[in-house]
């Protein structure tokens, strides 16, 4: 028997966990972390629905913290198998998961330390021990090669543009086929590569982040430019939510791009995230995954490097920027503005109307980032209610996944799987993806909740 549970992403963006199980096989493909609205953060505490220790392997898409970041956690729990990637993953994976071991620590003591947890006292969800842990247990497997997670089971990776060394994965269970599509990317992003065509597959796994909706008909290095003036004219600092991992390394190389054509002035870009500092080697160490075409349509030198870039690593390197006035970026993670060094600049800045806040990706129901594109007058923040004065704006130009009508492009040519999951998508564009490969396709389509299993026949 093969089957196919949906223990995360099923019906909300984060906290991706496909269990396959086959002939007494379970691999799990992602291990992400919940993120957003309450309801799905408490789900980060309770234990894996199946013991960790009977689990085989675990076949991760890409280090996202939301398909990754409940690795130590699973350990924590007993799995002690292997954890299967790409090398660029297998590198960034180590930044990811201690920044998110750092950053639950910290704010559990902040939360202590000013009362405002209603757990005594208030704990992480993991430390640093657990990522040791962890990280011995991944092994990197290089795209296109077959490589066998559990005795009957055999995968590959191929590449699906999100970020460096993102992947869908190939299965092949019991003589089944399936494709995980984990997070696909946007179609001439800059820095990305296309995302590969999947092959022929009986059942599908695909992500429908932005199902339901097209991103504006803009190009990245546009939209940013026009941002950043506006964000100059207003006279206070942009700052930037940023994925440290991959958001951070684009806008790096747009900003850079920009200033270096005479498009935008040469203002003070400060990158404050010592994981996205670190990560900034190793997307130079995997240069080859890179695509450069902007800087190559600017007439300008591909580069992730500038005088005007500055590395704020430690919390007094942070701290330093507050003594600036005049325009500037300040590039800060995390991208949903959950966690992170963000937080710090939005609670001194939000209050004045000449700061400018860039949203520049997805933003889950529940955080604050979402609230702030539903335009909220307040935000919360380490439990003070911050005025929102300053200005917000979205550059969905520089959205990490695919729209719906590049998802739909990503499928062209593929023979019609006997059912395709829709996943990671809220329920209106989970929704609006399956009706979308129903009317146009024809496709046998679900839209599972978390929990959900199908036998695969």
């Amino acid at each position: 028997m093969t089957r196919l549970t949906f223990w995360g992403a099923a019906g909300t963006v984060s906290g991706s966990r496909h269990l396959l199980e086959s002939d007494g096989h379970r691999v799990l493909v992602d291990c992400g972390l919940f993120q957003g609205e309450k309801r799905l953060r408490e789900r980060n505490w309770e234990r894996f629905p199946v013991p960790a220790d009977t689990l085989d392997a675990v076949v991760l898409t890409h280090g996202h913290i939301d398909h990754s970041g409940w690795l130590p956690r699973l350990v924590r729990e007993g799995f002690k198998g292997p954890v299967y990637t790409t090398p660029a993953t297998a590198d960034l994976l180590g930044l990811l998961l201690y920044d998110s071991a750092k950053c639950q620590e910290e704010d559990a003591l902040y939360a202590n330390r000013k009362g405002y947890s209603r757990h005594r006292p208030a704990l992480p969800l993991y430390d640093e021990r657990d990522v040791d842990r962890t990280l011995r247990l991944v092994k990197d497997v290089p795209r296109g090669r077959w490589f066998d997670p559990a005795p009957g089971i055999r995968c590959r990776f191929h590449e699906a543009g999100h970020m460096l060394g993102s992947s869908f994965v190939e299965t092949e269970a019991a003589g089944r086929r399936i494709v995980f599509s984990g997070d696909v990317g946007r179609y001439d992003a800059p820095l990305y590569k296309d995302p590969a065509p999947p092959p022929p597959c009986d059942y599908l796994v695909c992500e429908s982040t932005y199902g339901d909706r097209d991103h504006p008909a803009v190009r990245p290095l546009d939209d940013l430019e026009a941002a950043t003036k506006e964000a100059i004219a207003r006279g206070g600092m942009m700052l930037v939510a940023s994925f440290a991992i991959g958001r951070c390394q684009q806008l790096v190389y747009l900003l850079r791009t920009l200033m270096a054509a005479g498009r935008i002035p040469e203002i003070p870009v400060w990158i404050d995230s010592p994981m996205a500092v670190d990560a900034m080697e190793v997307f130079r160490r995997h240069g080859a995954e890179h695509d450069f075409s902007e800087a190559a349509t600017a007439g300008v030198a591909a580069s992730l490097a500038s005088p005007f870039v500055h590395m704020a690593k430690t919390a007094n390197e942070s701290k330093a920027i507050n003594a600036h006035d005049g325009p500037g970026v300040v590039i800060a993670s995390s991208g949903m503005m959950n966690g992170g060094r963000i937080l710090h600049h939005l609670a001194r800045r939000l209050p004045d109307p000449a700061t400018t806040v860039i949203v520049a990706g997805f933003q889950a129901a529940g955080t604050r980032g979402r609230s702030l594109v539903d335009g909220a007058r307040f935000l919360r923040i380490h439990g003070r209610d911050i005025p929102v004065r300053a200005a917000v704006r979205r550059v969905d130009a520089l959205s990490g996944h695919a729209d719906r009508r590049e998802l739909a492009r990503w499928l062209t040519g593929l023979p019609a799987p006997k059912r395709t999951f829709l996943v990671h998508g809220e329920p209106p564009a989970a929704r609006g993806m399956a009706e979308l490969l129903h009317d146009t396709r024809g496709w046998e389509t679900s839209v599972p909740a978390i929990g959900d299993g199908f036998d695969l026949a």
